[in-house]
């Protein structure tokens, strides 16, 4: 068997571990979506390095909430001076500044996303919605978490302030597939199942919304707005409604 196909092969049996065992924490985490949806409030999603990869994905897409609001502070995210980023995720203050400078309140959500669980940024923003009354949903690698040394001064990790956790089921190391002859694992894993945790919440938040009788906000692809004046009016009208409340549109 190829490496592409055992690195295929891995990922399945990630995904349908998580399938066969996350299912009620998935209904808990999408009922609180729900009910945060119906009456008005607002999904944060914060992730730093390329847990915001996660976030970015739900942010002003197509077949997602409009309310979802993603916290992309740049110089968090690793997207350019990566080993700058590292240093920042790491730093005392910066998670419960977003959290504040956001003015997210108990009305909303936040979806913290963080594979190790271990990062200050992530673990200080949870502690500080948790403060303030803010529900927390924690996506992160529950093993992994268990297996590191706790960074922060608190002695604590994300799953351990987060209200309701979203296990990804990944390997410790976040490495996946071995190559006889080399000394490391390649192919990461966690990126693949936080996305589909995230979308998975998301969407049985849909579901749950409209057996209560609630129509949800969620776009229409670009290119069917594009065309389809009807889909793009749609689009619209979500942008306009949001525009005020949600910083990044």
């Amino acid at each position: 068997m190829k490496a592409y196909e055992r690195y295929f092969k891995g990922m399945m049996e990630i995904m349908e571990h998580l399938h066969q065992t996350q299912g009620e924490n998935i209904m808990a985490a999408a009922t609180l979506l729900a009910d945060v949806t119906a009456r008005g409030g607002l999904i944060y999603g914060f992730g730093t390095g390329h847990s915001h990869l996660v976030i970015e994905d739900a942010f002003w897409r197509a077949a997602t909430p409009a309310n979802y609001y993603a916290l992309l502070e740049p110089s968090l995210t690793g997207s350019f001076e990566v080993t700058k980023s590292y240093l920042l995720e790491n730093t005392y203050e910066i998670g419960r500044h977003i959290v504040d400078y956001h003015r997210i309140t108990p009305n909303d959500v936040l979806i913290v996303v963080s594979n190790s669980g271990n990062n200050i940024a992530p673990v200080d923003a949870a502690i500080r919605a948790k403060e303030k009354g803010i529900p927390v949903i924690g996506i992160t690698a529950v093993e992994y978490g268990n297996y590191l040394t706790t960074k922060h001064r608190d002695n604590v990790k994300l799953k351990d302030v987060a209200d309701i956790v979203l296990d990804n089921c990944t390997p410790i190391g976040d490495a996946l597939t071995e190559i006889e002859g080399f000394g490391m694992k390649v192919g990461s894993s966690s990126t693949i199942p936080m996305v589909l945790l995230q979308n998975m919440i998301l969407t049985q938040m849909v579901e749950i919304l409209v057996e209560r009788g609630v129509d949800p906000d969620v776009y229409y692809n670009g290119h069917i707005a594009f065309m389809d004046e009807g889909a793009s009016e749609h689009n619209e009208a979500l942008v306009d409604r949001y525009f005020h409340r949600i910083r990044n549109l």
